[in-house]
């Protein structure tokens, strides 16, 4: 851009005589050329603290009767130093306040974290083993004043952290869930479930964890790569058809752990189905197949040849078609444990296919939601309980009791226990294990511990997913329809993420809401214990919250039940321990953010953050408000992606190949991050490593550079210079269009959270028009035009208002940078952030100009095509040696040449423009047509101080080495400092 901005225009006359540099006119500036942003930022940052810039900004724009703008912070998790995605999403959240700011908004943003949860609950509990203490060792109340503490000291350093990326906000008020108030609301949000009968008491299977020993909701799981064991297993038929009277009827499963609490086996009736009987076997094995000739075995005639291909069937036959309705089993382990001796039926389910596997479906209902559906769905309402909290086999499960199905303690907790060998043991041992293998597949996983789930039936509390209310915020709707309507109404950034969450809610089960850990919010509720259904009682659920408020979420577990029950039995009710599921909490923030707080508004205009928060926090904020006040707690959501490195792969530290962003700004500043920030595609997955950070940075330089030669050509500017309109030459006219241009497309921008058009439309601007253009044209004019020059006074004028419009629309994105030139310029002037987008008059819209410098522009990259032609021959050297012809046969190229000198278009000393096609011999471009360059050497004598060759260099006696124009200037420089020359040089 304008990186030779202070390379001088001029230097001493050859051969000796006077030095002019003193009469030129260069840039001068303090703003240095080297940023030195790592110790320039936290000036800058300590400035704005001293002057409480965020709440200095909302006081100014609500005394000037400001719209409000309110951004509700997505909560991050306080547990650790910051990473580079938490760089980014702040950063683009500070691009929306800052931003909002400019186009005159008050704008409300208060930073907030969520607290409670698992990973700092094993943060504690590390703590605690490293000092030889247990968990059940220590009482509630000091594990979870530990894991406050542990909170609090995250939130400070979280904190820190984000201020030093320059983002601003009421840092003075950040909220926490673990805050007195926050749990207070959250619980108050609660209860407002509980008295609309949205929440209920099932059991069913859920997604367990057995190594943090709770629940998880769908938006806690994740799912990796694992590799199952794999069983095909026989389950013998007892009462069926003729033909399968003496057959089985084979199931495939990955879990072989659940079949000692196998129900039932389920078929689809649209799925044909056939009995097959084993005639050989393959011959040379290493090991004897458990199938053998004649056993007959039930199949999905499209399975058969896959099933019998893994049991190292050689031959068989169809026997018959058979139809399973009505088919009853044996379970595969009655003959080893009565406690088996029960009949599985043969349930019709659409879950079934015949994609994979043998066309049947082994159905334990306590352990999966499809084989829970079915059996519920054909009367059944008994659901086993096989596998305890810790992941093992309870005492009751014949053959199997205290077994591992997963391991929770020491160095192989996570994997998966003894529990699969075992049951296929003993599938051999009764002779009903027909194959086995092992499968590569997607399993899900713990987000947070990254550790194997497990479906596992408990009890646990719910919402209502599908039960229609008539209460004002439901109208007879139910909470999916509700929350699917307020999707509807919601703007989104970029529109691809409503189908997105639209998907999730569509398909999602009843909320999952309860925990069964220590530190969290509480389900803060007694159940009847004769009806089983949760007391509905203003004054009791008034006194709850009430105590929460004043002494926190503890007071529900150390006071006893009378102090909230008041004149209520405490016998007869159940106190409810459980803890809510952190996304209940996170998404109930906009009741006490928002709601109940001076100069902010519900709902907010926008929630912001990754585009994983579709399945999390947007979704819980959506559930929660929707079920509440029947609509969603947000206008808008913006997404953005994730960070990867260079190679667009995961960050992971085992890799080596995170990015620190305090790293980052210990060596070249916060700025550089966030104009990272500023020119990646936010809604896509961004990659970030030193690669990318070195071309943010030289885009730094090239941005910083051209501020830099503003503010040196603009030194000692005074708005008298400026002149008319109708008076400026068409140069600035095209210039001060493209600011009007700029201005309409910046604010739209803006307005959709388009930051990286921004960044594009600026740098190419700085880059196009400014730096190789405007300022290389004028160059010589700023510097050697006489200050009362009218050429000059324009350029000057037009790079002031380029100055006020560049400083605020790059200030939200570069508000370090932009502040430090600010502050140059106008010491006195206030922060650049308090500033407004600076109105840019209609006027200023020059369509024909913009037309004309298209064709000067095309006709110039033919000149400058044949000056790099002779440089490369060397047969010239600067440009300033060339007079280049320039043959034009289009008339309106060369009328765009009208009022233009062509020699200081081209940054020539000559040049001529002729009508007419040119010499064959003369350099032309394929892609400017008509247009022919013969570039001929100037002629004359050179400037000594402007360089320029000239033939009317030595005419003006008083100095005899000078143009013409520069010899009047240094005349009045002279005048003007006292000196008096002669022809003869000093008198």
């Amino acid at each position: 851009m304008a990186d030779d901005a202070d390379k001088p225009a001029v230097h001493a006359r050859e051969g000796g005589g006077r030095d002019y540099r003193e009469t030129v006119s260069l840039p001068d500036t303090p703003f240095p050329m080297r940023a030195g942003l790592p110790q320039k930022e936290p000036q800058i940052l300590e400035a704005w603290a001293k002057a409480d810039l965020y709440n200095t900004m909302r006081k100014a724009r609500q005394h000037a009767g400001a719209p409000l703008f309110v951004l509700h912070d997505g909560p991050p998790y306080a547990n650790g130093a910051i990473h580079i995605g938490h760089a980014l999403q702040k950063t683009l959240k500070d691009f929306v306040v800052r931003s909002r700011f400019l186009l005159g908004f008050d704008v409300d943003y208060v930073p907030g974290w969520d607290c409670h949860g698992l990973p700092i609950e094993w943060k504690v509990e590390e703590e605690l083993r490293a000092k030889g203490r247990r968990k059940d060792e220590v009482s509630r109340a000091e594990f979870r004043a530990r894991c406050r503490e542990y909170a609090a000291h995250w939130i400070d350093v979280q904190m820190q952290g984000f201020k030093r990326l320059g983002v601003i906000g009421d840092w003075e008020h950040r909220y926490s869930t673990m805050d007195y108030g926050s749990e207070a609301a959250i619980v108050a949000e609660f209860h407002k479930f509980v008295m609309s009968d949205q929440l209920y008491r099932g059991s069913k299977p859920v997604m367990w964890s057995p190594v943090e020993r709770t629940a998880l909701a769908d938006a806690e799981v994740e799912y990796h790569d694992h590799v199952s064991p794999t069983v095909w297993v026989k389950f013998p038929v007892v009462e069926g058809s003729d033909a399968a009277r003496n057959a089985s009827v084979v199931i495939w499963t990955t879990t072989p752990w659940t079949i000692p609490a196998n129900r039932a086996v389920s078929y689809n009736p649209d799925i044909a189905y056939a009995v097959y009987q084993v005639e050989a076997m393959e011959q040379g094995l290493e090991f004897e197949p458990w199938a053998k000739a004649g056993d007959r075995l039930v199949l999905a005639e499209k399975l058969a040849p896959e099933v019998m291909a893994a049991a190292k069937v050689a031959g068989f036959k169809k026997v018959e078609a058979v139809d399973c309705e009505g088919m009853v089993l044996e379970h595969p382990l009655a003959a080893l444990d009565s406690g088996y001796g029960f009949q599985v039926p043969m349930l019709a389910g659409d879950h079934v296919t015949d994609d994979a596997g043998t066309g049947f479906v082994h159905t334990a209902p306590g352990h999966g939601a499809d084989d829970y559906a079915v059996w519920l769905a054909h009367g059944h309402r008994d659901i086993p309980e096989t596998v305890d909290p810790d992941g093992a086999y309870y005492p009751t499960v014949p053959l199997f009791a205290g077994l591992k199905v997963l391991e929770t303690e020491g160095k192989h907790a996570g994997r998966f226990g003894p529990a699969n060998a075992a049951v296929m043991d003993k599938l051999i041992e009764a002779g009903h294990l027909l194959a086995r293998g092992r499968l590569a597949h997607s399993y899900p996983h713990s987000w947070r511990s990254k550790a194997p789930v497990i479906f596992r039936n408990t009890p646990q509390w719910f919402i209502r997913m599908d039960e229609p209310l008539e209460d004002a915020a439901h109208a007879g709707r139910t909470l999916r329809e509700t929350a699917l309507e307020a999707i509807e109404a919601t703007a989104f950034y970029p529109e691809p993420g409503r189908n997105r969450i639209r998907a999730m809610v569509e398909s999602r089960p009843d909320w999952l809401i309860s925990r069964q850990r220590a530190w969290g919010s509480p389900l803060a509720m007694f159940v009847d214990r004769e009806s089983g259904y949760p007391l509905h009682d203003a004054d009791v659920n008034g006194r709850i919250v009430e105590l929460i408020r004043t002494e926190g979420a503890d007071a529900w577990f150390t006071r006893p039940a009378s102090d909230f029950l008041g004149r209520l039995d405490p016998e007869r009710y159940e106190k409810i321990e459980d803890i809510l599921d952190v996304w209940f909490d996170s998404g109930s923030t906009h009741a006490f953010v928002l709601e109940g707080r001076p100069n902010t508004h519900w709902p907010a205009d926008l929630y912001l953050e990754g585009s994983d928060q579709h399945r999390g926090w947007f979704q819980s904020s959506l559930l929660e408000s929707a079920g509440t006040r029947g609509r969603a707690p947000y206008d808008a959501i913006l997404t953005h992606g994730f960070t990867m490195d260079e190679n667009g792969e995961k960050m992971s530290k085992s890799k080596g190949n995170t990015v620190d962003p305090e790293q980052v700004i210990r060596e070249s500043g916060a700025q550089i991050i966030r104009l990272w920030a500023a020119m990646i595609d936010y809604s896509d997955d961004s990659r970030i490593g030193k690669t990318v950070l070195q071309t943010t940075s030289d885009a730094y330089r090239k941005l910083r550079n051209t501020v830099r030669y503003l503010l040196g050509a603009l030194a000692d500017y005074s708005p008298d210079e400026a002149v008319e309109l109708a008076e400026t030459p068409p140069l600035e006219r095209f210039i001060l269009h493209r600011l009007r241009e700029l201005d309409q497309f910046v604010r739209a921008c803006y307005q959709a959270y388009e930051f990286q058009l921004v960044t594009k439309s600026l740098i190419e601007f700085c880059q196009n028009e400014l730096s190789s253009l405007f300022f290389d044209i004028r160059r010589d004019a700023l510097y050697c035009d006489q200050p009362s020059s009218l050429r000059r006074r324009a350029a000057r004028m037009v790079m002031s208002e380029v100055f006020e419009r560049l400083t605020a629309w790059l200030g939200p994105l570069m508000p370090f940078t932009m502040e430090e030139a600010w502050m140059t310029r106008f010491p006195e002037g206030g922060s650049n952030s308090m500033r407004v987008i600076p109105e840019t008059p209609e006027a200023w819209l020059n369509v024909d100009e913009a037309v004309r410098w298209g064709d000067v522009q095309a006709v110039t990259s033919v000149v400058t095509g044949a000056l790099e032609v002779e440089r490369r021959e060397k047969r010239l050297g600067a440009a300033l040696e060339a007079a280049p012809r320039v043959y034009i046969a289009d008339a309106g190229l060369m009328a765009a040449f009208d009022g233009l000198d062509a020699a200081e278009v081209f940054r020539t000393s000559q040049a001529t423009l002729v009508a007419g096609d040119g010499p064959a011999i003369a350099f032309r471009l394929p892609e400017v047509p008509g247009v022919a360059v013969e570039p001929l050497r100037a002629e004359g004598r050179k400037c000594a101080r402007s360089w320029r060759i000239l033939p009317e260099v030595g005419s003006d006696p008083r100095y005899p080495d000078l143009s013409l124009r520069d010899a009047d200037a240094v005349a009045a420089w002279d005048a003007t400092h006292g000196k008096a020359r002669t022809s003869a040089g000093i008198a």
